[in-house]
């Protein structure tokens, strides 16, 4: 038996830039600082929106054989074309297994977005971007029943 190719993964997007805007605002109430107001205006209305109809990540071949499992969470900019600058993307939370961090750094270029938008105009940003490894003859991971659909 070899290795998949390709696994299933959820990535729900989320403007990296949202959470630093909101406890910015929140630190001075009433007065947000010049700070706050610059990086609001680079909030996008609409986040990037993933086009990939399959994701491009490989989960290692010996990881996969041994059932190893993990999440990463990637760092990623995407520019105004809705594609990954291949020198930002970085590992935001590691799995704990370097090979499947560093199979989820590879995957990343290859991913395509619709891009972030403001005002209609399209916008570059950063994002968190989850990828899960797991082998379908393992026990689910702590955690993973929020990966199951819902009826």
């Amino acid at each position: 038996m070899h290795a998949p190719r390709r696994f299933r993964a959820l990535a729900p997007l989320v403007p990296s830039t949202v959470a630093l805007v909101a406890a910015i605002a929140c630190a001075d109430a009433g007065k947000p600082s010049r700070l706050a107001s610059a990086l609001r205006r680079d909030v996008p209305d609409e986040v990037p929106a993933l086009l990939n109809t399959e994701l491009p990540f490989r989960y290692p071949a010996e990881l996969y054989l041994r059932r190893v499992q993990g999440n990463v969470t990637l760092q990623l900019f995407v520019d105004s074309t809705g594609r990954v600058v291949r020198d930002s993307t970085r590992v935001e939370e590691p799995s704990g297994v370097p090979g499947l961090d560093s199979a989820a750094v590879r995957g990343a270029p290859e991913l395509r977005f619709a891009p972030a938008k403001k005002g209609g105009a399209p916008m570059a940003v950063g994002i968190l971007f989850p990828v899960y490894f797991r082998h379908p003859e393992a026990p689910p991971l702590p955690g993973d029943s929020v990966l199951q659909k819902r009826p």
